[in-house]
């Protein structure tokens, strides 16, 4: 059998910005179809790693590119995924013959696409893959990003390729968007057909991530816990339709944002409780606003990422879309580990130099593969 025709085994491992860990999840695909779905496991981060990621970040954001804290949070990142993988592999009872490939996503310390055609974007998503590859002695794919930036793409979003397959196969005879609520929230819509090159992709705003900033700010905790916050606060309407003169929301896509890119200083005179209300009020607009820049409405949404836990959050969206919105476990999806299922499909594809992004999802200037693949060691 072709590499092209072969059903591979892939683990998959994604780690967001929250930093609350790393999930890994196995799927068997052939990079067009996905044939089945293993195991899946959630493995937190240290709070070593925790603490040398976040000083990797700010010293990222600062441009101190060369210091300790990188260089560590490197090595932190590294081992931690690779004992994720030990760790679903023991369990699960998988030897390292039956897996095919690792997609490694790495840690995103940095996002900045570029400001426009003339101008280079950059991410940095720091891991090691020579080192895991090495360590777990099972080929691994990562950068994924890398190709797409240097191509003059966004380098995200990313998932629309994973989105259009498990889109085809629910056979929907309808638009629908695929609506991704992390750090920043991003979405794909896949018209009727699912076909991958009339995909259209793109951050819409910030997701949980301004809210979880505001939380910290507040009480130390790392997020507004199913809501809690938001429920018992008011949402300040006027300061929502300030913060949505943001010209970042008026922008054509193919767009995507860094975390920090929005920032909760119209709430900084609120009450915790109002001021959760209003970023979260203020999370949904923005996903009401991308509307705008569909060619159809979407008849349908489909929500993965940590925010779909969140249950005002999902109230809003459902009370400021003019459609269906459900979480990704009432069509059959593994919600909580999705994006760990899309690197292991996206190295597949990357393994069959298959297409991971397009112009009009990333606005790279054609069907581009990426990703970079480094050799178990007896290869």
């Amino acid at each position: 059998m072709s590499l092209t025709e072969r059903i591979m085994t892939a683990i998959g491992l994604m780690s967001g910005t929250s930093l609350d860990g790393i999930d890994v999840a196995v799927i068997k695909t052939d990079g067009y179809k996905i044939h089945d779905w293993g195991p899946v496991l959630s493995y937190p981060y240290e709070r070593d790693a925790k603490i040398w990621v976040r000083r990797a970040i700010k010293a990222a954001l600062e441009g101190r590119e060369g210091g300790e804290e990188i260089a560590k949070a490197v090595d932190e990142v590294t081992t931690s995924h690779i004992h994720a993988v030990q760790r679903l592999m023991e369990h699960n009872h998988l030897t390292r013959d039956e897996i095919d490939v690792i997609g490694f996503h790495g840690q995103t310390i940095l996002h900045r696409p570029p400001l426009d055609s003339a101008s280079k974007g950059r991410t940095w998503q720091i891991g090691s893959g020579d080192v895991m590859a090495k360590e777990l002695r099972i080929d691994v794919v990562d950068q994924f990003r890398m190709a797409d930036m240097a191509a003059g793409g966004e380098g995200a979003p990313l998932a629309p390729a994973y989105h259009a397959a498990l889109a085809k196969g629910l056979q929907r005879d309808h638009p629908l968007c695929v609506l991704n609520l992390g750090g920043v929230s991003n979405l794909t819509f896949i018209p009727a057909g699912a076909n991958p090159a009339d995909m259209i992709a793109f951050d819409c705003g910030p997701g949980n991530g301004l809210v979880d900033q505001w939380v910290d700010l507040k009480t130390g905790e790392a997020m507004d816990t199913d809501g809690a916050l938001a429920a018992a606060g008011s949402v300040e309407e006027d300061t929502v339709r300030l913060m949505a003169l943001n010209p970042y929301l008026r922008r054509k896509p193919p767009k995507s944002l860094d975390r920090y890119d929005f920032k909760y200083d119209a709430v900084r005179e609120m009450s915790v409780e109002d001021g959760a209300a209003t970023l979260t009020a203020f999370t949904a607009e923005c996903i009401k606003r991308s509307m705008s820049l569909l060619p159809a409405p979407p008849e349908e949404w489909i929500v993965v990422g940590g925010g779909r836990h969140n249950p005002v959050l999902m109230a809003m969206l459902a009370d400021r879309l003019d459609a269906p919105v459900r979480p990704a476990e009432d069509v059959g999806w593994r919600g909580d580990h999705l994006e760990a299922e899309c690197f292991a499909y996206l190295a597949v594809r990357s393994l069959k130099k298959l297409p991971l992004s397009w112009p009009k999802t990333t606005r790279v200037p054609h069907a581009l593969t990426g990703g970079h693949h480094h050799r178990a060691p007896w290869q």
